[in-house]
């Protein structure tokens, strides 16, 4: 009756994790032998995991990444330009606490995107808030943004996002209202809050690729300086999954 007493207790604080955690000890003739506060500190880490977890769970959600992928399986091979040392230090994001950005290039196929979603979810593993765009979608949801007079509030949250990834930039070249935009998103970023940028262009090319010069100076000024660049090279990791995949699966 004390438990069942305790447990409810327990759920109405919220604290669930330590509910599964104390139903499990009443199922466990073992932990009889414990003392108090090995048990207390069983209950504890059990909160503490579910609560992490839970907020795992929510961030990833927000982050809205295009694949589901993770360092771990980042192929790093010298045909990739790709150096297993620079990967594991990107992925302690120390670099995000520091408030640098990293800068994807590469042609169609290399993996840019898959790296960059890595990236933002090493981010939400430790804690941090990430948010994945393609640069098409978020220039058109900035532009509806002001159409119905939400544009200050999603101005601010993006400017508070820890990680903002930015793929396929330089797609299409940016008109000046675009580029202005996005000026304005990256100023309020600069120096606060980290960005990783995916894109099919070499940097040197982006200047080009923004309709007004004054605008592409501010913007390169704010991204590139003192940011990772990584170049992926190699064949389209698209065809690699093809080939190998006719080759396990022959008659398929």
């Amino acid at each position: 009756m004390i438990v069942q007493q305790t447990l409810e207790k327990l759920r109405q604080l919220r604290l669930f994790g330590m509910v599964a955690a104390l139903e499990a000890q009443a199922q466990q003739g073992d932990v009889q032998g414990l003392s108090f506060e090995e048990r207390l500190g069983l209950l504890v880490d059990r909160e503490w995991t579910h609560r992490q977890d839970r907020r795992l769970s929510r961030y990833l959600k927000e982050a809205k990444l295009r694949l589901p992928a993770c360092v771990e399986e980042v192929e790093c091979t010298a045909t990739r330009g790709l150096d297993r040392g620079v990967l594991r230090s990107l992925a302690s994001c120390d670099w995000i606490r520091q408030h640098q950005n990293v800068l994807i290039e590469g042609a169609t196929g290399v993996g840019k995107t898959f790296l960059a979603c890595a990236l933002a979810n090493a981010a939400c593993r430790q804690g941090f808030r990430a948010r994945y765009y393609r640069v098409p979608r978020l220039l058109s949801e900035l532009s509806l943004a002001k159409a119905d007079g939400s544009y200050p509030q999603v101005m601010t949250r993006l400017a508070r996002t820890h990680l903002l990834v930015l793929d396929d930039w330089g797609l299409a070249p940016l008109a000046a209202a675009d580029g202005r935009d996005l000026l304005e998103l990256i100023d309020d970023r600069s120096q606060t809050h980290s960005t990783v940028v995916a894109s099919q262009l070499p940097t040197e090319h982006w200047h080009a690729a923004i309709a007004d010069p004054t605008v592409a100076d501010a913007i390169l000024d704010r991204l590139v300086h003192g940011a990772h660049r990584l170049v992926l090279k190699g064949e389209s990791m698209r065809k690699l999954a093809k080939r190998k995949n006719q080759i396990d699966h022959p008659d398929a």
